[in-house]
């Protein structure tokens, strides 16, 4: 079962189909090999420089943009390139122009190396390193640029503007941030999006998967490169829901922030409470996010929480998806997830006792509280088909059984998400196995958890694999609220 719908890949001619998904984890060595293309035709680098490569003053343009976080300074740049253009490649816009943002802590490391291979086929300007650049000065600064050359007259600098595509090399994680700076075009009305495609370097690399990107690195990755480019200049568009996570602390802040949460500075409050009709306590304290694939409460998140410390701490330990694996397997025994402690009663170690569940179904505008499985120890809010490297733990649900429960086919543009639970880590294990089902909760077009300590005091929280810990207080409630985003992110299909 796909997901996500195809949507013109630039005007809109309304056809659709959903892109293919591989079936399991397991196939991600033959992902891997078959991404080496032995079985697939060679991509001409002469053909693909022609498709992707922007004009050589509008890439020095963009590039000294985002360098001194100044359009102007861009500008400067592109006059200075104009002599350069009659020995160069000239003026000619390129038919998919794209942009590349290289995350060199993902996965295996290899963004060190993918950078300088990307240099060679589509040149060094066109290639942004996120521990340099961040995507929002290339939204803010590099694409204004672009629009400020329009204005003066440039048509090339308005096609290259119109018929821009992104690439994302890292892991889920870094494809959210691009995601997030991305979006801010639609509230900047700064339309069109570009649409981004991915090269998997992460752990999980699961939104890579749900668009057909594949689920691992490939062996043979030099010649793979010039595929993903090609495939990001041609692939068709699909759409994918975001969701908005608001987190309302009575006191205290959250320490080591991920990249994934904000603190809202009191003049956004107004807004976030219009946006999403969420009552705002003045003198809370609040964190607001987006996520595109899951997020998830409880054990895994902890598990995840300690992989990354010990990733930040020891990174010559992370040297690949494959030893990522083992250490997530190591955590998952050592933090009580198969076998709690004698000294601790099982039941402390559920959900139940520190948290309550609110959904509002579609078109329904009341809040509706779930009861909580009483042996649930992760919670997880799931809006892609895969999660986990490539598992389906929402599975492929019968129409007879989706018409007992009150659910329907899900899809990652529906304005839904899943909501199912992991008990201990052998029902964990057996879900990521495939051979049961997770514990279907509910599904739901908004969401509201209500969480004090108790014998806790706190909790692990993750967003699309960005992990945190979230204090909690025994006589007063942490609010966490989530509410799709109105408008949705824009994907390239890479399934061709």
């Amino acid at each position: 079962m796909e997901r996500a719908e195809e949507v013109s890949a630039a005007a809109g001619n309304g056809s659709a189909r959903r892109p293919s998904t591989a079936p399991s984890a397991r196939v991600s060595i033959w992902e891997s090999v078959r991404a080496c293309g032995v079985w697939r035709k060679e991509v001409d680098k002469a053909e693909l420089r022609r498709q992707v490569v922007m004009p050589l003053h509008l890439r020095r343009a963009v590039a000294a943009a985002v360098k001194a976080k100044d359009e102007a300074a861009g500008v400067a740049a592109a006059a200075a390139a104009a002599e350069d253009t009659a020995e160069g490649e000239g003026e000619a816009p390129a038919v998919a122009p794209v942009v590349v943002f290289v995350n060199s802590r993902s996965g295996g490391r290899h963004g060190p190396e993918l950078k300088v291979r990307l240099h060679e086929l589509i040149t060094e300007e066109q290639v942004f390193d996120l521990s340099i650049a961040k995507p929002s000065d290339f939204v803010h600064y590099g694409l204004s640029c672009l629009e400020r050359l329009a204005e003066q007259g440039d048509n090339c600098a308005k096609v290259t503007r119109e018929k821009m595509r992104i690439v994302v090399a890292g892991g889920d994680g870094t494809v959210g941030w691009v995601l997030g700076c991305l979006s801010d075009l639609y509230k900047m009305k700064r339309e069109p999006v570009p649409p981004t495609g991915i090269i998997p370097l992460g752990t999980g690399n699961d939104l890579a998967r749900s668009f057909g990107w594949g689920g691992s690195f490939p062996f043979g990755w030099r010649s793979a490169v010039k595929r993903y480019l090609s495939k990001a200049a041609t692939g068709p568009i699909c759409r994918l829901d975001s969701w908005q996570t608001v987190i309302q602390m009575p006191e205290g802040e959250i320490k080591e922030l991920p990249y994934a949460l904000k603190k809202v500075e009191p003049s956004d409050r107004l807004e976030i409470s219009q946006e999403n009709g969420t009552e705002l306590h003045e003198k809370a304290s609040f964190y607001k996010g987006v996520f595109y694939n899951y997020l998830s409460i409880g054990m895994d998140a902890q598990v995840a929480y300690g992989f990354h410390h010990l990733r930040d701490e020891k990174p010559y330990l992370a040297q690949g998806p494959v030893a990522n694996k083992l250490i997530y397997a190591g955590y998952s025994c050592t933090q009580g997830w198969f076998c709690t402690p004698c000294t601790a009663s099982p039941q402390l170690r559920g959900l139940k006792n520190i948290l309550r569940l609110y959904i509002k179904k579609a078109n329904c505008s009341e809040w509706e509280q779930v009861q909580m499985p009483s042996s649930v120890r992760s919670l997880v809010i799931l809006n892609l088909y895969n999660y986990g490297s490539g598992r389906h733990p929402w599975g492929d649900l019968k129409p007879e059984y989706l018409e007992k429960r009150g659910f329907v086919e899900a899809h990652s543009d529906d304005g839904l998400v899943e909501i199912f639970g992991l008990k201990e880590g052998w029902h964990a294990s057996f879900v990521m196995a495939e051979l049961i089902k997770a514990k279907h909760i509910a599904q739901a077009a908004a969401i509201k958890f209500e969480m004090r300590g108790g014998q806790w005091d706190r909790a692990y929280v993750q967003m699309d694999g960005e992990p945190w810990k979230q204090p909690l207080f025994q006589d007063q409630s942490t609010i966490l609220e989530i509410n799709k985003v109105p408008y949705h992110s824009l994907m390239i299909n890479g399934e061709q």
